[in-house]
């Protein structure tokens, strides 16, 4: 199958940004055996967008276009791509709700602007963009095929990965198997992952490819692979597993692509043990996570917002001197919080937050993103001190990530 990228965008013509997308495309469909024609960089200008995909379809099947649809006016990709197909733009509810589903994952408000996402094309076949609000938009004419994507690389990557790569093998190349694997990894930079795993990276046969997607906290290693025979794929891609927990098997805490929280679920459930959570700086964050999973209540028995001095000393038992001698954003206080709510709760773990979200409230030695937190693990006490960047809602995240994390190592430890 041959193809072609259309990168759309006046900030790529005038070196604003670089056009990353075409290059990481590249690299990703020729692991398929898919040959790239031609790039073209084109500005946001109908007739500019019309002419290269006219081009682009003299010589390939396939055209892949990247960028325009954002909320605002300057983004006319969509409604370009409406013209050249013909049809009508039409409101979309499971679009909609794609979008409103997004939006709140990242606390934010839907505007009218985000809410005119959901008008698509009535042409095209929507594919729902999960890690963004523009939706990504497949047409199809005379046997051949444009699929519209978001500039914004991680959404574009994601999305190619997890449903429009798939969709293009069903469409020209059924009978290869397409499969991925992915680990989770903590505790490591991405650059430093990616030097333990150099040489791992050149032994792998062409057909194989492995990707970083790090994420504040975390970093998700993905293997991916295709051929035409399913079993030979799935053997070799296990085999490559054994090798990468041969080498990096201490920062692995997960052979599946779960969120954390899930991941802890997963270990309270095999142990038989119950949690409980008591937080300040984060309001209840962790608590939202733990019990965003179906099954949770199995383990999760409950919680303690002590977001005032009064309730961390009345409910949880917290010492008023430790308080005043170390203050609220302390070691002793977050143990003490771990202990009293275990204690509250009668559980078997806990884990607890104590910081400074922002904007306000730094103290002398403790900035604005301070967070002290601890967990407990039957008899095993554990506790860290952070310094997080950003504001008041990445340090809420930032926070209830790694406190996730605190604990779930203290349970792996003690496998």
């Amino acid at each position: 199958m041959k193809y072609a990228i259309v990168s759309i965008g006046d900030e790529l013509l005038i070196g604003q940004v670089t056009d990353t997308n075409s290059g990481w495309i590249a690299r990703e469909m020729t692991a398929y055996g898919w040959e790239l024609q031609q790039v073209q960089v084109v500005a946001d200008d109908a007739q500019a967008i019309k002419k290269a995909i006219d081009i682009a379809f003299q010589e390939v099947d396939v055209v892949l276009t990247t960028g325009g649809l954002g909320p605002t006016k300057d983004d006319i990709t969509k409604a370009t791509l409406c013209e050249y197909f013909g049809g009508e733009m039409i409101f979309d509810d499971a679009t909609l709700q794609n979008v409103m589903d997004v939006v709140e994952k990242r606390h934010l408000k839907l505007n009218d602007y985000t809410r005119h996402q959901a008008y698509v094309p009535s042409t095209c076949q929507v594919i729902q963009n999960k890690v963004g609000t523009a939706p990504l938009m497949w047409f199809e004419r005379d046997g051949k095929v444009l699929v519209s994507m978001p500039g914004v690389p991680f959404e574009m990557c994601e999305m190619m990965h997890r449903s429009v790569i798939p969709k293009l093998l069903h469409t020209f190349d059924s009978n290869v198997s397409l499969l991925h694997r992915t680990l989770i990894v903590i505790d490591i930079s991405e650059s430093l992952l990616a030097m333990k795993l150099a040489d791992f990276e050149k032994e792998l046969p062409q057909w194989l490819h492995l990707a970083y997607l790090p994420t504040p906290g975390l970093i998700r290693l993905r293997i991916t692979g295709s051929h035409v025979d399913g079993a030979i794929l799935k053997k070799e891609i296990d085999k490559q597993v054994e090798k990468l927990h041969s080498i990096v098997g201490d920062l692995i805490i997960c052979d599946e692509d779960l969120p954390i929280a899930q991941i802890l679920g997963n270990e309270l459930l095999k142990r038989g043990l119950t949690i409980s959570t008591a937080e300040s700086c984060t309001g209840g964050n962790i608590a939202h996570c733990i019990t965003a999973n179906a099954g949770s209540s199995a383990y999760y028995l409950g919680s303690v917002v002590s977001y005032a001095n009064e309730v961390k000393q009345q409910v949880l038992g917290v010492s008023e001197q430790d308080i005043i001698d170390y203050g609220v954003v302390s070691q002793p206080v977050v143990e003490q919080m771990a202990k009293g709510v275990c204690k509250v709760m009668h559980t078997d773990c806990s884990v607890t937050t104590s910081g400074i979200a922002g904007p306000g409230g730094a103290v002398p030695g403790k900035p604005v993103g301070t967070v002290w937190m601890a967990a407990k693990v039957g008899d095993k006490l554990v506790s860290e001190c952070f310094h997080f960047p950003g504001d008041r809602s990445r340090v809420i995240d930032r926070a209830t990530t790694e406190a996730l994390k605190l604990v779930l190592k203290l349970l792996i430890q003690q496998r």
